[in-house]
């Protein structure tokens, strides 16, 4: 069945390839959700590195927008503030417009000065002295997620364990109440799917209906907070420091879902694409079971590997030319980390996926520059740590089908991926290596 899966999906790569290569350079639109759910963006990306690394689609269900795909003029663009704004009152961060009345200021979707004054807020989370206690936090969890996980059955991946561990470090990071902590996975989805008969939601008021929902829940954590003593959580943090004490409630959400998206699609994303990865590589697989300390260089190339946000998005200031092309004033501009992660000029076999490569970091699933991920370190040491806990008792988790892909070209991501771990391989290659 594995292999009849495999000739399917070979089959519909070799086909998007043909289409991507051969259609009129104009008409290529790399933002259709289709396209990521289906995992066929990959030879447009291609084309447009080669053909046209700067190039303008004029006609797509976001709008018409320009397109960046190497990687060092997407380092250009995210260090150039002075013309390309990532401010919400101009379009915001991603290249779906939000409707004026439903835009919210974040630390993200923020320019200078007032960006680094509200991120600055939050920085004391991911300080080296508090990533060490979060550490044994995440230990415990991992190994309590991992030792209740179903042998020799089916079950899906996504749900049980990168959702699961997640949405606990999240209730973590903000002391959330334990037992309603999948708000959080639900309120990260509503604020990324795209409206629509098959979403999560049909319309965009639907979105506002739950996002309120949020905004209520944690404005009443917020009036706790507030009136206790600071604490290292997020909410308290918020609540206690100048910069972000009186944000107005617009703000105030627009805060809450960059850290919850931040916190959670990301890391959940990456790590299911770390089973997918090793499944389709299972060269790399058994070396990571033979060397547990590749596990420093896995996590980055996987994060790379996945890139599990494919994009950014800013909006010119003034009229630029840059690359040759005349960028106008007011334009968006969509920064494709996605393809900046497989350009070659960069990086070395960019599509081989290499657990001890020699460089693992040279990637751009974070960001640059001073918007680049805050909590970069704490999704390393959550990758690093789980699968640690993975080595210690398992030999193999096997994929047994191909992934459902989330419908966006905003979040790289997987709603479903069905594994199985056999019984004869929960003894444990990390020890037997020592």
């Amino acid at each position: 069945m594995h292999g009849t899966i495999d000739l399917a999906v070979d089959s519909h790569q070799k086909a998007a390839a043909d289409k991507a290569w051969s259609m009129p350079l104009d008409d290529i639109d790399v933002s259709q959700p289709e396209l990521f759910r289906t995992d066929s963006f990959w030879p447009y990306f291609d084309r447009l590195r080669r053909e046209a690394p700067v190039h303008y689609c004029k006609d797509s269900m976001f709008g018409p927008y320009w397109s960046v795909t190497k990687y060092n003029d997407i380092m250009d663009i995210e260090t150039n503030h002075s013309v390309f704004s990532s401010a919400a009152s101009l379009g915001g961060i991603t290249i779906r417009d939000v409707p004026p009345d439903f835009r919210r200021e974040s630390f993200i979707a923020m320019d200078q000065p007032r960006h680094s004054a509200q991120r600055k807020t939050v920085a004391p989370m991911f300080t080296p002295t508090h990533l060490d206690q979060l550490a044994i936090n995440i230990r415990k969890r991992s190994a309590e997620c991992l030792d209740n996980l179903p042998r020799n059955e089916v079950f899906d991946w996504v749900d049980k364990v990168s959702v699961e561990l997640t949405t606990q470090m999240l209730a973590v990071l903000f002391d959330f109440p334990w037992e309603d902590r999948r708000k959080l996975t639900r309120w990260s989805d509503i604020a990324t799917t795209l409206p629509g008969p098959d979403g999560l939601v049909a319309t965009e008021e639907d979105r506002q209906v739950e996002l309120l929902e949020c905004a209520t829940y944690f404005a009443r954590l917020w009036k706790e907070r507030v009136n206790q003593p600071p604490k290292s959580d997020l909410l308290s943090m918020m609540a206690h420091s100048d910069a972000t004490r009186d944000m107005d409630p617009k703000n105030f959400l627009g805060n809450l879902i960059l850290l919850i998206v931040g916190g959670n699609d990301t890391t959940r994303n990456t790590l299911s694409g770390s089973i997918y990865a090793l499944s389709k590589n299972p060269e790399q697989y058994s070396k990571l079971r033979a060397n547990p300390e590749l596990i420093d260089s896995f996590v980055p190339e996987v994060i790379r590997w996945q890139t599990p946000l494919a994009h950014m998005r800013r909006t010119a200031l003034d009229d630029f030319e840059f690359r040759g092309q005349q960028i106008r004033k007011g334009d968006k501009v969509v920064m494709w980390y996605v393809s900046g992660n497989r350009d070659d000029e960069v990086i070395d076999r960019p599509y081989e996926f290499m657990i001890d490569r020699a460089r693992p970091r040279t990637h751009i699933s974070f960001g640059f520059g001073i918007h680049r991920c805050v909590g970069i370190r704490l999704a390393e040491l959550q990758l690093k740590i789980i699968w640690e806990e993975i080595l210690k008792r398992f030999d193999n988790i096997e994929v047994v089908g191909e992934p459902k892909r989330v419908y966006s070209s905003f979040v790289k991501g997987y709603e479903t991926l069905p594994v199985r771990i056999t019984p004869d391989t929960s003894t444990s290659i990390w020890d037997r290596s020592r």
